[in-house]
């Protein structure tokens, strides 16, 4: 496995942390590679938080923005690249998963757990977009990971099951994308080769296009372009993400204990996914008074990518700081 010694994030490197690549592996012996943020001039074991996302992304973007500025924060931090990007294993190359995409938080976790310099009862985890569904289904799993914080979140099923917004929620609508997707499994295995659906749209974007598709379009295609980015490049596989149609993601969130804090963009698109979520999450929750939902005055969806004007890391420190120590 060659990695990338050079700095080639899409945010500017930070004096205050100490940086070096990591590697672990899940449990299905997928190696994953990983950007490790260090504070300078610690004393003791540290807290550590795991960070992922956003979907298609890689950690050089939002990811590794939110894990550097965490470690300046005082915390251990490691952003990974899931199993199938980036410069992580697995092939082939572009698929996801909803139990292996899960697993590679738990493996990020495992991998925390054991570092010298962490404190293995104080670990959280960031997904963000997609991710952050991901995290909400590994905290319902995993019972180390004390505080979970979602960014701008995604459920991963609910939007390949019925669409955006809902608009494809029918058995009509989901058998017709099934057809869909399992001839495109036919004509890839014929052809030896798994065609890509294609990344975000060329700058500048066509008139007329849903504001969202701008929206990544200019984070992706624009200020943080990346060459290992799915997004940024040709998209996932057609058949990538095909699984999640009917393996639904977040079926015991409502058992979650640990602590969660889920924030989102009052603009965004996707604000119903975090809203609905953190509804589900409460519904019969034993465990009420360590969870909270922020909803940001005019913020959209990647504003909480990379505006460091909008994302409240300080709420995000206080966070971690209560519930990790």
């Amino acid at each position: 496995m060659k990695l990338e010694e050079k700095w080639d994030k899409t945010f500017f490197k930070s004096e205050k942390v100490n940086h070096k690549k990591v590697t672990f592996h899940n449990r299905y012996g997928i190696e994953l590679v990983a950007d490790l943020y260090e504070p300078k001039n610690y004393e003791g074991k540290l807290a550590a938080i795991a960070v992922c996302g956003p979907f298609g992304a890689v950690k050089e973007q939002a990811s590794g923005l939110y894990a550097q500025e965490m470690a300046e924060r005082g915390f251990l931090t490691v952003a990974f690249d899931p199993s199938f990007t980036g410069e992580s294993g697995g092939t082939p190359r572009y698929m996801a998963s909803p139990d292996i995409n899960t697993e590679d938080f738990q493996a990020a976790v495992d991998f925390l757990s054991v570092q010298e310099n962490v404190d293995p009862e104080r670990i959280g985890i960031i997904g963000i977009c997609g991710w952050g569904g991901m995290a909400l289904n590994v905290a319902a799993l995993d019972t180390r990971i004390k505080a979970t914080v979602t960014s701008t979140m995604y459920d991963m099923s609910r939007v390949n099951a019925n669409g955006y917004f809902d608009q494809s929620d029918s058995e009509e609508a989901r058998y017709e994308a099934k057809k869909a997707l399992n001839e495109q499994r036919t004509l890839d295995y014929k052809n030896g080769t798994y065609e890509r659906a294609g990344g975000c749209l060329p700058l500048p974007v066509p008139e007329g296009v849903p504001f969202y598709v701008k929206d990544y379009s200019e984070y992706y295609k624009g200020r943080a372009y990346h060459e290992r980015s799915l997004n940024s490049n040709g998209g996932w596989n057609k058949i990538g993400c095909m699984s999640f149609i009917n393996q639904p993601i977040l079926c015991y969130s409502n058992e979650i204990r640990s602590a969660d804090f889920m924030i989102h963009g009052e603009k965004a698109h996707s604000c119903y996914f975090s809203k609905d979520a953190y509804g589900n999450m409460m519904k019969d929750n034993k465990y009420t008074n360590n969870k909270e939902l922020m909803i940001i005055p005019g913020a959209v969806h990647t504003d909480l990518y990379d505006n460091m004007n909008v994302i409240p890391f300080d709420k995000i420190e206080a966070f971690f700081r209560k519930y990790l120590g």
